[in-house]
């Protein structure tokens, strides 16, 4: 760094100051910077009880000060227009800072000159700060600069701090001629006061960011496993469309044999709807490989067939030789259906016997399947478990599967405990979802 430098940055800082001071002191603000957001000091929710307290300390020093006032030379009316602009300065500090420090400062301004320049010889107590920061006038005043420290910014109230201290200081020469050992300890109390309410804010403020970041983190946590499941859900689906895109291709270059004679026009429109059919075939392979390129499953896993309820058997199986006792129950007439449909049923079911296993140890489990001409029902329940259930290392996001897939159908879920101390899932799966929204 240049010389010229080093000298022309304090120079700038100094420059500065004057701008600085009017856009923090003169001011009239209701609050901080820090008001109307997440940061906001949780305590000012109880200020309208703080207030009751303040505005009696204020009343009993309205009459302190309108009697302190009047003896030392100044009108009856005078002493209480100024005892009372004092007084409701530690009331008004709650909501505007500034403006309650201005008119403190500005009445121990007044008080000292209005001393000075009376008649009235001003008693002086060497062990005690010189009139007007005697006795409750200085606790005031702390109590006055620690309650604004708590609601301005750092630097706002250290530029009070200085500037009260300078007024101390020119109100104790103005008053005693010199400066003694009692104004520097008042200049200490001061300062002890704004440096306590300055740390207790800045720990709030820490404290509040923090809290908001958790806050955030656990919305961006919530959004990404959000869009995980629903990414794993693609992923099958894409399975069960491709599958169906290739029995079109297949059904599009068989159907010209099976007809005698066909038309020239019949086999052109075969002919485009099994090229449309390898066409999308093929993209949707690359979107499923670019899916399954993020899959964690190993290799085998994932170009598995996916499951539908004729598997059901074999998973019940499963979770029996884990020790969980499951009994399946079917009511209504089967019939094929959709394979998505049969999918997300499998994978609900899949889902809720996980969860038992883990959260349910020694639980007693029935899954009933209900066939009807709407759609499909599925309901697993399970009763108490034995005992508390050993840490799960799961991902917890079991039931987000759940209702995605249901939504993603049309259905509705419901989970939740049972009156015996167990818990319930219910899904209801339409045949026929609902039309898709076309934006206009």
């Amino acid at each position: 760094m240049h010389r010229g430098e080093r000298t022309a940055r304090p120079v700038a800082a100094l420059r500065a100051v004057p701008g600085n001071l009017r856009e923090d002191l003169w001011t009239t603000a209701l609050d901080d910077p820090l008001a109307g957001t997440a940061l906001r000091p949780r305590w000012l929710d109880w200020r309208p009880a703080i207030v009751v307290p303040l505005l009696l300390f204020a009343v009993s020093l309205l009459a302190f000060y309108a009697n302190q006032y009047a003896d030392h030379g100044m009108s009856a009316p005078f002493a209480i227009l100024l005892a009372a602009i004092r007084s409701a300065a530690l009331v008004v500090v709650l909501f505007r800072p500034v403006l309650a420090w201005w008119a403190s400062t500005g009445g121990v301004v007044v008080a000292a000159v209005v001393a000075e320049a009376s008649a009235v010889p001003v008693p002086f107590d060497p062990t005690e700060p010189p009139f007007p920061w005697a006795g409750p006038e200085l606790a005031m005043q702390a109590v006055l600069l620690f309650l604004l420290a708590l609601r301005v910014r750092p630097r706002v109230a250290a530029e009070v701090l200085v500037l009260t201290v300078l007024t101390s200081l020119v109100c104790g020469i103005v008053t005693t001629g010199h400066v003694d050992e009692p104004l520097l300890s008042l200049v200490i109390v001061l300062a002890v006061s704004v440096l306590v309410g300055t740390l207790l804010r800045g720990r709030q403020v820490a404290r509040t960011e923090l809290v908001a970041q958790e806050e955030l983190t656990a919305e961006e946590r919530a959004r990404r496993t959000l869009l995980e499941e629903r990414q794993r859900i693609a992923r099958e689906l894409h399975d069960v469309v491709a599958h169906h895109m290739s029995v079109i291709s297949i059904q599009a270059q068989v159907a010209p044999h099976l007809a005698d004679n066909p038309s020239d026009e019949l086999k052109d429109n075969l002919t485009g709807i099994r090229q449309n059919a390898v066409d999308a075939l093929t993209e949707l392979r690359r979107v499923l490989g670019v899916l399954r390129s993020e899959d964690p499953a190993p290799e085998s896993a994932r170009h598995a067939p996916q499951p539908t309820l004729a598997h059901l058997g074999d998973l019940v199986a499963n979770v029996r030789a884990t020790g969980l006792s499951v009994t399946t129950r079917t009511t209504g007439d089967p019939r094929p259906l959709p394979p998505g449909l049969e999918l997300s049923a499998f994978r609900i079911v899949q889902e809720a016997l996980s969860n038992a296993m883990r959260h349910a140890p020694g639980a007693r489990v029935r899954v009933d399947i209900g066939h009807h001409p709407a759609g499909l029902t599925v309901r697993i329940t399970n009763t108490a478990p034995d005992g508390p259930a050993p840490p799960s290392p799961g991902t917890g996001h079991g039931l987000l599967g759940m209702r995605e897939r249901t939504t993603m159908l049309g259905g509705d879920l419901a989970t939740g405990p049972t009156p015996d101390g167990g818990y319930e899932v219910t899904a209801v799966l339409p045949t026929t979802p609902p039309p898709a929204e076309i934006p206009t």
